[in-house]
């Protein structure tokens, strides 16, 4: 089955930080992008992108009051890319400030356990056999970041790295549902393709598709 339609990708806007790079790093990965901060319209596109851009409480205040429909597509099998802050919203709780995450992924976010933070620069993440890093099973990526995930199932873990000497989780996995605490649309080559391989991922998905290999015609 073939369907060369792009995959309708709503990427929230929680109006705190420029969307641009990763907006158009979804667009080359074949996905019609709609920045939208209505939750209504982001649910009724095929896939959510959370960004990583602002602070906790901040971005909390982007949530309705009742989460019900939120969780309901999320659950009921929405592909979904956390980023950075958007990975850490899929959790329950952080030490960054008050108020509950989405609680998709069960667990709570801390702060770095490191002399210098935020973490500033390039870092290499040991990978899983995950769909999430085809081709890129030596991702070093770029990280802006002072808190990081700890998942309470260690099997939604799929990444990975270490800074100074912390080793925290990299990336997570429930379902459709994936986190990255790097910035992909910031890692060139490398990062772009993880935002591929969840569009092409998605994709197949949500329209019952074969997944195909990036750079293989639909």
């Amino acid at each position: 089955m073939s369907d060369s339609t792009p995959l309708r990708v709503a990427l929230f806007d929680y109006r705190v930080g420029n969307l641009h790079s990763l907006g158009k790093a979804l667009e080359h990965a074949g996905a019609d992008v709609l920045v939208t901060h209505d939750w209504e319209e982001a649910l009724a596109r095929e896939a959510l992108v959370l960004p990583g851009v602002g602070a906790f409480a901040a971005a909390l205040e982007a949530l309705p009051d009742d989460r019900s429909s939120i969780l309901d597509r999320i659950e009921s099998g929405m592909p979904t890319l956390g980023i950075c802050l958007g990975m850490q919203l899929l959790f329950d709780s952080s030490e960054e400030g008050p108020g509950e995450g989405l609680g998709v992924v069960p667990g709570h976010v801390r702060r770095v356990r490191a002399e210098v933070v935020p973490q500033m620069g390039w870092n290499l993440i040991e990978t899983t056999s995950d769909p999430l890093f085809d081709g890129v099973p030596n991702l070093v990526a770029y990280y802006a970041n002072s808190f990081v995930c700890d998942p309470t199932d260690p099997a939604d873990a799929i990444g990975w790295t270490e800074y100074e000497d912390d080793r925290f989780v990299a990336a997570v996995r429930r379902g459709a549902v994936v986190g990255v605490q790097c910035h992909p649309e910031k890692s060139s080559h490398d990062g772009r393709r993880v935002i591929e391989n969840f569009v092409l991922e998605a994709r197949a998905s949500v329209r019952g598709l074969t997944r195909r290999s990036p750079g293989v015609p639909a």
